[in-house]
């Protein structure tokens, strides 16, 4: 790595925060279930969560060109482990309350945005960048041990000692991970700061036009929204598809996933290699490729385990393609433009979820294989998409 002290302490931060991320996916909606039995209140926690991403998601990758970007990840962290910390004695002293609950979610939704695009700003600030595929490898890999097998069974393992243990446990971990950002040099600063600053929604535009006019990265940008809209189609019935196709139940379930996420690991550590011998256009391509012909087989299949193996395949190809299109975007995009790029793009690809979930529901009533199939369509228009817009260019600018 081109910083070695860089990238170990924003590998620890991203660690920490991942594994608090897993703990609250499953923590959180048990805390929401045993204050309310309204499945509208309980769903709406993740709504809200969503909604105020999606929104702030322009303005964020604002503040992220405009400031000393380890300053913004380490505080994000901080300010998301106080809010945590704050709900929990709340829930000491006063007792549980869902109001405070959401209130407390909407407050992270905020902040979250900021951590994560500093992070991946940050990123080539302090790896070169032939060691980006590696570095967006190693972080991938853990994420997929912290967010699928480390922090839920350890969320459900607290909360059956008490509601405040598991937020407490948020809030130390996601305190730690931005006392940790701190440990990033303090070269490791965005290269704006000159000039006078314009409105907020025109800075961010500037980001928005820079990524329709350059053909490479606007590709990918695209691809991630129609990717998100295939990926939501077809998982946002799975636990259905699963049941009642499979003959699944909820160990079952879990199982399934837990071993669909063994897929992500094996693509993570093959990524980098994968990516130097076949170039980022065909690795783009054949993890897209894999990816829709996945969800295919998945769509007919009948048996547990090989429905298990395709899972584990378009998980393969979904942290192939994250990491050969971050690591691009990383290379291409100019560092005072970063965080804006960045955010426009997750735009898209959080818009694509959205759009992917009505989709998936809708068609789910009419049969629950059609929004598998319908995923494997729009993966395919992916590898259309993808096979017409980068041409060659990612080998050659990517140097």
């Amino acid at each position: 790595m081109a910083t070695q002290r860089g990238f170990a302490a924003l590998w620890a931060a991203s660690s920490l925060s991942n594994l608090a991320d897993g703990v609250a996916f499953v923590a959180v909606p048990l805390i929401a279930s045993s204050l309310t039995q309204d499945p509208r209140l309980i769903a709406g926690l993740s709504l809200c969560y969503s909604t105020l991403r999606l929104f702030l998601a322009l303005p964020t990758g604002v503040l992220v060109d405009r400031f000393d970007r380890r300053t913004l990840l380490s505080w994000a962290n901080i300010l998301r482990g106080i809010a945590l910390l704050v709900l929990a004695t709340s829930f000491y002293f006063s007792g549980p309350n869902l109001l405070a609950l959401y209130l407390a979610m909407a407050f992270i939704a905020i902040v979250e945005g900021t951590a994560d695009t500093a992070a991946i700003a940050l990123l080539p600030q302090v790896v070169s960048p032939k060691n980006l595929d590696r570095a967006n490898s190693k972080i991938a890999a853990t994420q997929l041990v912290t967010d699928e097998f480390a922090g839920p069974p350890l969320g459900g393992f607290l909360f059956a000692f008490a509601a405040a243990i598991p937020l407490y446990a948020l809030g130390g971990l996601w305190t730690l991970a931005g006392m940790l950002a701190l440990a990033l040099p303090r070269s490791a600063r965005p290269a704006v700061g000159s000039g006078e600053r314009q409105h907020i929604w025109v800075e961010a535009s500037a980001g928005i036009h820079w990524l329709k006019k350059h053909r490479l990265v606007g590709t990918l940008a695209m691809i991630s929204g129609l990717a998100s809209v295939g990926y939501m189609m077809a998982f946002s019935i799975l636990v259905l598809f699963a049941k009642e196709r499979l003959g699944l139940d909820s160990s079952g379930y879990g199982l399934l996933l837990a071993f669909s996420a063994l897929g992500g690991l094996a693509g993570s550590a093959t990524a980098p290699r994968l990516r130097r011998i076949l170039g980022y256009r065909k690795a783009i391509l054949g993890s897209l490729v894999l990816g829709s012909l996945s969800l295919g087989i998945l769509a007919i299949s009948t048996s547990v385990l090989l429905a298990g193996f395709m899972l584990a395949l378009y998980i393969m190809h979904a942290v192939i393609w994250n990491v050969c299109s971050i690591s691009l975007r990383q290379r291409l995009v100019p560092e005072q433009l970063m965080g804006r790029v960045s955010a426009a793009s997750r735009v898209l690809g959080l818009a694509g979820l959205a759009l992917g979930s009505v989709a998936g529901g809708l068609l789910g009533g009419i049969n629950l294989t059609v929004p598998v199939v319908a995923g494997a369509c729009v993966l395919a228009l992916c590898v259309a998409l993808a096979s017409l817009g980068l041409g060659k260019e990612p080998e050659a600018l990517a140097q």
